[in-house]
């Protein structure tokens, strides 16, 4: 079968690799529809991510795919089902999968996931003819009619991830006035401008550089800041740091009230200094760390299908599937290529 595999920076190719197999009754093989670029696969494929340096590897995380075969053990799907695929390989009954800790499931080795080389194991990439998946009552989640794989490609990862920096402080403090700080995630802030305003949330205000994204943030519903970050933007009972910036994320922190809660998505690979006493006699929270995707995902889903969110707005376009080789050696910030499954298959 053909794999798209990540060579170097700005270079990905199909090769050629063994197909995979069932190797556990409780296992699926998927055969992905619609796939997307992770924000943080845009930093990788440009050369500004660590994971640069374990290619070559299977590329991509974030599907949504029909299933193909299934083992002997699986009830919850079945053969032609359009499914979600979470892109961190989870049980669904240890006790961290029981908390809801499915990005640490306690099943698998740490890390576990897709499109992640070396550092995520030997899971193959949403890039593929076939995937499998393990744990697939546990992992897959149906998709319903009526929504299209483009519209929730991102739903592995990136959507998962915008909703839990607002949902759960929303349920806390309805009507509550939010604060998203983007410039380096591309669309996890969007999302969660989206998903914000779709919770009921008082004003959204968005801020970034990037003229594109500042545009459908304003779509969205988000009042939009553009321009150099003040030290403190106002204050805001649930503040989201998706810049990957120090100055970013400390205008987050900055910018809660008493007792607010920030939420940094952004991955910081060197230590930041925090406005630690300003935080101290604000009594803030502060919550960093990877999503729990598939603990999530039913919920967004469910946005989805009621129409109360729209994420194929924050797509930047949609291309054919045999595009991606030539469209991610300079990739806009949320390409999803779509497979034609009447087109000739590669075994």
């Amino acid at each position: 079968m053909r794999e798209l595999t990540f060579v170097r920076p700005g270079c990905v190719q199909w090769r050629d690799v063994p197909a995979p197999t069932l190797e556990a009754p409780t296992d699926a093989l998927v055969r992905p529809l619609a796939a997307t670029t992770c924000d943080l696969d845009a930093f990788t494929l440009a050369g500004k991510s660590p994971l640069a340096a374990l290619a070559p590897f299977a590329f991509g995380h974030e599907f949504v795919a029909e299933v193909s075969e299934c083992g002997d053990q699986v009830r919850g799907v079945s053969p032609g089902d359009r499914v979600v695929v979470p892109f961190q390989i989870s049980c669904g009954a240890c006790e961290r999968c029981d908390r809801n800790h499915t990005g640490s499931c306690a099943s698998v080795p740490p890390r576990s996931m897709y499109g992640f080389g070396a550092m995520g194991g030997a899971w193959g990439g949403a890039f593929s003819d076939l995937v499998r998946v393990p744990f697939a009552d546990a992992m897959l989640v149906a998709l319903p009619n009526g929504v299209a794989a483009e519209q929730v490609a991102s739903l592995s990862d990136n959507l998962p991830d915008g909703y839990r920096t607002v949902a759960p402080h929303l349920a806390e403090r309805p009507g509550a006035d939010v604060l998203v700080i983007g410039g380096g995630a591309s669309s996890i802030p969007l999302y969660a401008v989206a998903i914000a305003r779709a919770l009921g949330a008082g004003s959204v205000v968005y801020c970034d550089q990037h003229p594109a994204r500042l545009a459908i943030a304003e779509r969205l519903g988000a009042e939009v800041r553009s321009g150099e970050l003040p030290s403190r933007a106002g204050e805001f009972a649930i503040s989201v740091d998706a810049s990957a910036e120090r100055d970013g994320l400390v205008c987050a922190l900055r910018s809660l009230e008493p007792g607010g809660v920030c939420t940094s998505i952004g991955i910081y690979y060197e230590d930041v200094a925090l406005p630690l006493l300003d935080m101290y006699t604000r009594g803030v929270r502060f919550h960093t760390g990877r999503v729990d995707a598939r603990a999530d995902i039913p919920a967004v889903l469910e946005l989805v299908r009621d129409g109360r969110i729209a994420p194929e707005l924050v797509n930047s376009e949609v291309l054919d599937w045999e595009d991606a080789p030539r469209a991610l050696a300079d990739p806009s910030f949320k390409p999803v290529f779509v497979r034609h499954l009447d087109a000739a298959a590669h075994p």
